[in-house]
């Protein structure tokens, strides 16, 4: 009897141990598509996730990131877009952006956490970079960012 319970147990308990340690063993994506962005005078080095999959990774697992590179996710359609920080090691800041480049709204994010930050409006672009950036470069809610991903708006 405590040999089938042993093995009934073991088995759930070696399924469980296989997906913490294959989570927690995922390496950082650092090979995607780089786009060059600006944000006034400011040059982005910015990783693009195009893809669900490179969209749900983003920049987990990753311990440290230049100061002049971050990660641009783009989808398909404007939308709430929301985020959170889910094994990841760097505390961040999301800009939620606009078609033509409007910051729209901008969101602090602490590392490893499930807090939900969210667009203001409905946005396809969102550029991740290290926490304190936009702030350090005095680039707000409102500023533009420039790059081939952004329409260009002509009056």
């Amino acid at each position: 009897m405590f040999k089938r319970f042993a093995t009934l147990f073991a088995i759930p308990f070696a399924i469980s141990l296989a997906m913490v340690t294959g989570a927690s063993a995922q390496e950082a994506q650092m090979n995607l598509q780089r786009v060059k962005l600006s944000a006034g005078m400011y040059q982005i080095d910015a990783q693009v996730a195009l893809t669900s999959q490179q969209q749900e990774i983003g920049l987990m697992n990753r311990k440290e990131m230049p100061q002049a590179e971050g990660m641009l996710f783009v989808f398909d359609q404007p939308r709430t877009q929301c985020f959170w920080m889910k094994n990841t090691l760097l505390p961040l800041t999301a800009a939620f952006v606009a078609d033509d480049g409007r910051i729209v709204n901008l969101a602090d994010m602490q590392p490893q956490t499930l807090d939900s930050h969210c667009s203001d409006e409905p946005v396809r672009f969102v550029l991740e970079m290290n926490q304190g950036w936009f702030a350090k470069k005095n680039i707000h809610k409102g500023a533009k960012l420039a790059g081939a991903p952004f329409k260009t708006q002509r009056p």
